[in-house]
């Protein structure tokens, strides 16, 4: 069986065919409506008719890719002992509550600088979590971020790792690849101005299957129809165009051609955004879509996204799950030479030596106090033969 992936940024959820391009009035429960006629239903619509789906994507590192501030979604600590970021001996960040809002706080020599509210949360938390605050209607990152492995705060990359900044503009691609939509405007000093009461927090239904007023609408008027109408249907998009929703958020940073959610998954996308040739050396994060490509697997085989994730379901950390989706098409013949003498079976994790975790050149973190960053750890997208890490496994394992 097939698995359905569109990318990182993609939660699968309704099942139909290629939008159609005619004009089909909105429902009446659409929430944004776009120009063309188009619209947005909310994934809450999905859920009469695509219950286990919907229950299932909730849990997803997609759909919480991206979230309003509260308690549950933000993950670093705000106990006294625990809610404190320093720099060196006259800077640090202090985490706050008050009631509902939270805060981070920078101080310079114990006089606080600077102030804001945490107003979108990013990330799921699985591997960390960085956060942004509002300014009018313009988005900024904050100065500190939480790094999962360590279960502390951490330097936000990008930032300087010496001093306190609350100064990086967040542009309405970094949504594009957080969220399901956002309204955004570019105005003549290249700053990106939001819509606050049009976004769609996280990657859920509709970042795939498209807009679904439409669909909505259809099929509540006429609930004999079971040929779902007016939405996406990703099984029956070609290899190159599942790569492309892929590729979206998972092929590095793009030179945008087209303004940020210009593109709809079925569309070719180098006609929105190209690959950046300045990325250099393909890094272990932001660019699984360049590894897998590289990857002899993808070269000798059909394969694509889905041959291994289905973003439906959290499956996050399961070697064995993933392996099994391996010898889909290498339980066919016996190619794996490596023979390791303590009768390890070799099937259960074929992950960590093919697809080891490695350092990642591009996302680096500054730990409280910590003179240095250290790379995160992310899971190569490159099939391929590891020597050192394969020896590494088998030795753990003994």
């Amino acid at each position: 069986m097939r698995y359905i992936i569109l990318s990182s940024i993609v939660t699968l959820i309704v099942l139909g065919s290629i939008m159609c391009t005619t004009t089909q009035p909105a429902s009446k429960a659409s929430i944004i409506e776009l120009p063309g006629g188009k619209a947005f239903a909310g994934a809450a619509t999905c859920q009469s008719c695509h219950q286990d789906i919907y229950k299932d994507t909730r849990h997803t590192a997609h759909f919480l890719t991206s979230s309003l501030p509260d308690a549950e979604h933000i993950k670093g600590s705000f106990v006294f002992g625990k809610n404190k970021f320093v720099y060196n001996e006259d800077m640090e960040v202090v985490m706050s509550r008050m009631a509902n809002k939270f805060y981070q706080t920078g101080y310079v020599n114990g006089m606080p600088t600077q102030k804001e509210a945490f107003g979108v949360v990013i990330g799921s938390g699985r591997m960390g979590q960085t956060y942004l605050y509002w300014s009018g209607n313009h988005l900024f990152q904050l100065p500190i971020s939480y790094f999962t492995p360590i279960h502390d705060w951490a330097n936000s990359p990008g930032y300087s790792i010496n001093y306190i900044r609350f100064n990086r503009p967040v542009p309405a691609s970094c949504i594009e690849c957080h969220g399901t939509y956002a309204e955004a405007q570019i105005l003549p000093d290249n700053s990106t101005v939001y819509n606050k009461q049009k976004i769609l927090y996280g990657v859920d239904c509709e970042r795939c299957h498209g807009p679904g007023a439409a669909h909505v609408a259809y099929h509540a008027a006429h609930p004999a129809d079971t040929v779902p109408q007016y939405i996406v249907n990703t099984a029956r998009l070609d290899r190159q165009l599942r790569l492309d929703a892929c590729a979206l958020c998972h092929s590095g940073i793009r030179n945008m051609i087209q303004p940020a959610f210009s593109y709809q998954v079925g569309q070719h996308l180098n006609e929105y955004s190209t690959e950046n040739p300045s990325n250099g050396q393909l890094d272990v994060h932001g660019n699984q879509y360049g590894l897998l490509t590289a990857s002899k697997c993808f070269k000798q085989s059909q394969m694509d996204c889905s041959s291994c994730h289905n973003v439906h379901k959290d499956e996050a950390k399961n070697p064995r799950l993933f392996s099994d989706r391996c010898m889909n098409c290498h339980a066919r013949r016996d190619t794996c030479t490596f023979r390791p003498e303590n009768g390890l079976v070799l099937a259960n994790n074929c992950i960590d030596c093919h697809m080891p975790a490695m350092a990642s050149a591009k996302i680096t973190f500054k730990m409280d106090q910590h003179k240095e960053a250290i790379p995160d750890l992310v899971r190569t997208h490159r099939v391929a033969i590891y020597p050192e890490e394969t020896k590494a496994f088998v030795d753990k394992l003994h």
